[in-house]
């Protein structure tokens, strides 16, 4: 039995495949592609974005279920998922983003992401606000404001007997 065939030598390859189909964006070139109708898709988890914060009027859909919510033909899908919508995915920095917008593009959507992520968005001296919002909402909606989200400290420990005791 054989084992799987790598298509890529390793990820620095892969991702610099995912980068060819990509017009990726600097932060100027984002803003002016939001202002244009474009949505932005955070797609980190909720410890990264209460750790860092969240661009205001992102939808949060996390990595694991970001085609099932953003394709307009899934069953599955957010309102947001509107046929001709451009998306533009960020990440903490612009690694996994790059590989979730290939991931949509792949499918059909029109997609790119953000150079550099949150991290180039703070860098540009742009607002963050406290998340971790809500998973499928908008940040910064009335109706989506931060809280205490699952997951974000590590399971407590069982109590193990010691030697002894």
């Amino acid at each position: 039995m054989t084992g799987p065939t790598a298509g890529f030598d390793g990820v620095e390859e892969l991702l610099a495949a995912a980068r060819t189909g990509l017009d990726r964006l600097d932060v100027a070139q984002a803003r002016a592609a939001l202002a244009r109708g474009a949505r932005l898709v955070d797609i980190r988890p909720a410890w990264q974005r209460a750790r860092d914060g969240e661009i205001r009027g992102a939808l949060v859909v996390e990595r694991n279920h970001l085609e099932w919510r953003l394709h307009p033909g899934s069953a599955a899908r957010l309102p947001a998922a509107q046929p001709g919508q451009r998306w533009i995915v960020v990440c903490a920095e612009g690694y996994t983003s790059s590989l979730a917008a290939a991931s949509l593009r792949s499918i059909g959507l029109e997609a790119t992401d953000l150079i550099g992520g949150v991290e180039a968005w703070r860098q540009a001296g742009l607002p963050l606000v406290p998340g971790p919002s809500r998973v499928e909402q908008e940040v910064g909606a009335p109706d989506n404001e931060p809280g205490p989200a699952a997951g974000l400290s590590p399971p407590a420990s069982p109590e193990v007997p010691q030697p002894g005791e």
